[in-house]
């Protein structure tokens, strides 16, 4: 799944909180009606498809707009590459579908989204909380009623985050299908396939694997990688450039000095948090990592690792410092008391402050005194006999409730504001009582407790074990003097045996990556190796606390890929190749297998039933050549020459092949799984449209 696809399914600020469905356009008519206008004016182009261009403005829009979705929980540099893969594919699909006539009509979009089987988002608006099943009708009722808020840039929000998505996703679906409806397999080939599935074969061999000769013993040249690059184009084709590196490493991690100087400093911090009254803002000052949570948690709801030892702790005690991850702690147990597994509770809510859900801040929308104005009279009625629902639907700003009575039904502790989670959990059943909270005045009543267990109030002050600014700079300066005497490969690999670093290369990375694998995220690491010539040294770069010093090995552009860029890929496969000539040359000579294992130093080994359809041959694994040798007919009894395999040598003799009884598939059976395989495949014809298109990618000019 992709991190967009992630942030639809989670982002409920488009669908649920201060929006509301009354966000929810009309967004059939409206929606076909303005899909042709460009959101955005113009600007420079960050791309190309098929001659269509994307311009970078819209571009950025969007990966904006999808940052604001999750509330910048994602990093846009994992956004980036997302957006611009649904850009380019929904191009794509947009302009085939054209060339095709495929469209989706409002009538086509309104069954999708009415239909019997609606989209998810549309199930978790629209679906009766009581049974669960998607409400057709009130979807309707909905959509009809604000007509008149196409305008709003929410509504504008919804179509972009969802209903363009599923547009798309709806033509992709016509293409694929126009494509599978071709799928075919003729009888004769599904007999044939059924005849090779139903076939076994026996066979006797000598096998030398690549493993009896030493890596070291055989060298393998640039020359001779590029001569098998080029035997096996399609294996090393590369449909962007790319680059590889080798790299030195300086930490730049904590030492045993900066950890034991977080924990003095927590001792010394010890007395003080024991003796405070004012956990919260004595933990405020302190500059505290974890924040801190006011309220009282039942013991199962606390998924600390030390959390039985922390549960011993009497009220007031202090246990640390201790090691969480990367950080060090003092415990302190404020309170412990007897509290329900679960309650449940009506409220209206007055909001002083509602969530930006571009932000994600509270934004002040109503001060203190109109609030408890506006709660009174909440209250007034509901005391005057006024139904508690009524009052909700009229006064409450609570979306999560309003349309449930105000109701929040059977809740674990720690889940609400802890004032709203205190009085919950803590008050009686009947009880009412307003609590304030972040987001404003509360009437609340407590409607059901369930359970009972020990709660607790634990405040946690938290210092990240962090490597000093001494530390720090001791790293930089090495890796900045390394780099300083390391201008070309040779002083580079010199420097580093002389120093005992070690030289480790990277995988190969593309212009617009954002991270080097191996290294991390560094996108300054990737733009200057795309800046520069094989063997150049990089300056310094600061990489997950650590200083990397880079000597650019391999340039690849498209087409076909360099030997540097891919060495760890086909080195082994050329060395197991020459492997293969001396195994072959001093080894296997014989007329006989009998002849043939013993000049090999090895014994005559057997297979019986081995499948045509088999991935493995038994103790040999992935060998398609020897069991194409095995299955062939004119080879029966007669031993073939070396064949030169994946892991090894072999000389096979082939005994006999069979046919086994029919007890698995039958020709029909056969002939559908081949289709239906055949269309899976069909799924993936994006990729091949794409693979086949004319892209232009020009992000690296802009991000």
């Amino acid at each position: 799944m992709s991190v967009i696809q992630k942030i639809r399914d989670k982002a409920a600020w488009i669908v649920t909180g201060a929006i509301g469905i009354s966000l929810l356009a009309f967004i059939l008519q409206d929606y076909f009606f303005n899909k042709g206008r460009s959101s955005m004016g113009n600007g420079n182009t960050i791309g190309k498809i098929n001659g269509q261009s994307i311009d970078r403005d819209v571009f950025e829009h969007k990966v904006s707009f999808y940052e604001q979705m999750n509330n910048g929980q994602i990093q846009r540099n994992q956004l980036i590459p997302q957006v611009w893969d649904y850009m380019v594919n929904q191009t794509i699909v947009n302009q085939e579908s054209e060339k095709l006539g495929l469209d989706v009509t409002p009538n086509e979009l309104s069954d999708i989204l009415f239909g019997n089987n609606p989209p998810q988002f549309m199930q978790q608006l629209f679906s009766d909380p009581k049974t669960g099943l998607f409400d057709a009708n009130t979807a309707r009722q909905r959509f009809a009623a604000i007509k008149a808020k196409t305008d709003d840039p929410q509504v504008q929000n919804f179509n972009e985050a969802y209903i363009d998505p599923q547009i798309l996703q709806t033509k992709a679906e016509k293409y694929q299908s126009l494509i599978s409806g071709a799928v075919y397999v003729p009888k004769w080939m599904s007999e044939k396939m059924n005849a090779d599935a139903n076939a076994v074969s026996k066979a006797s061999y000598v096998y030398v694997p690549y493993t009896s000769i030493s890596d070291s013993t055989v060298k393998v040249s640039a020359d001779e990688m590029e001569a098998y690059i080029k035997k096996h184009p399609k294996q090393f084709e590369r449909d962007e450039a790319t680059r590889t590196i080798s790299y030195v490493t300086f930490s730049g991690a904590p030492t045993a000095n900066d950890s034991a100087a977080v924990r003095n400093e927590l001792e010394q911090l010890k007395n003080e948090f024991a003796s405070t009254n004012n956990e919260k803002a004595f933990l405020n000052a302190k500059g505290n990592e974890a924040q801190y949570y006011n309220g009282v948690i039942g013991g199962k709801e606390i998924k600390q690792a030390i959390k039985d030892t922390l549960f011993n702790l009497a009220p007031g005690q202090i246990y640390g410092p201790y090691v969480d991850g990367s950080s060090y702690v003092l415990a302190k147990m404020v309170a412990k008391q007897t509290i329900p597994d679960s309650a449940t509770v009506r409220h209206i809510l007055v909001a002083t402050n509602q969530q930006d859900p571009n932000s994600g801040q509270l934004v002040p929308i109503r001060d203190d005194s109109a609030a408890m104005k506006r709660l009174d009279s909440a209250i007034a009625l509901i005391k005057n006999g006024a139904s508690f629902d009524s009052v909700v639907i009229k006064y409450s700003d609570d979306p999560g409730s309003k349309d449930k009575g105000g109701v929040y039904n059977y809740f674990a502790s720690g889940q609400m504001d802890p004032a709203f989670n205190d009085f919950a959990f803590t008050g009686k059943v009947g009880e009412t009582k307003v609590v304030h909270t972040a987001y404003g005045y509360h009437y609340v009543e407590i409607l059901g407790q369930h359970g009972s267990e020990t709660g607790y109030k634990i405040a946690y002050l938290s210092k990240p074990i962090a490597a000093s600014q001494e530390t720090d700079n001791a790293a930089s300066n090495a890796a900045s003097q390394f780099a300083a005497a390391s201008r070309n490969q040779q002083e580079f690999e010199t420097n580093a045996k002389n120093k005992k670093l070690t030289i480790l290369p990277s995988q190969e990375f593309r212009e617009n990556d954002f991270t080097v694998p191996g290294v991390g995220e560094s996108r300054e690491l990737v733009k200057w190796a795309y800046d520069n010539k094989p063997g150049a040294v990089s300056e310094p770069f600061n990489v997950n606390a650590n200083y990397v010093v880079a000597l650019l090995t391999g340039v690849s552009e498209k087409g076909l890929a360099s030997p540097t860029a891919v060495q760890q890929t086909v080195e082994p496969l050329v060395r197991n190749e020459k492997k293969a000539q001396i195994i072959i040359a001093q080894q296997m000579k014989g007329s006989t297998l009998e002849q043939v294992a013993q000049n090999a130093h090895q014994t005559v080994q057997r297979v019986d039933s081995l499948s045509f359809s088999a991935f493995v041959v038994p103790q040999l694994g992935n060998e398609p050549q020897f069991i194409g040798a095995a299955f062939n007919k004119q080879m029966l009894n007669k031993v073939s020459s070396p064949i030169a395999g994946n892991s090894g040598v072999y000389v096979i003799r082939p005994e006999g092949v069979s046919g086994t009884a029919n007890v698995g598939q039958t020709p029909e059976m056969q002939k559908q799984q081949a289709e239906q395989m055949l269309k899976q495949q069909v799924s993936q014809e994006v990729s091949a449209l794409r693979k086949a298109a004319d892209i232009e990618d020009n992000r690296s000019k802009f991000y």
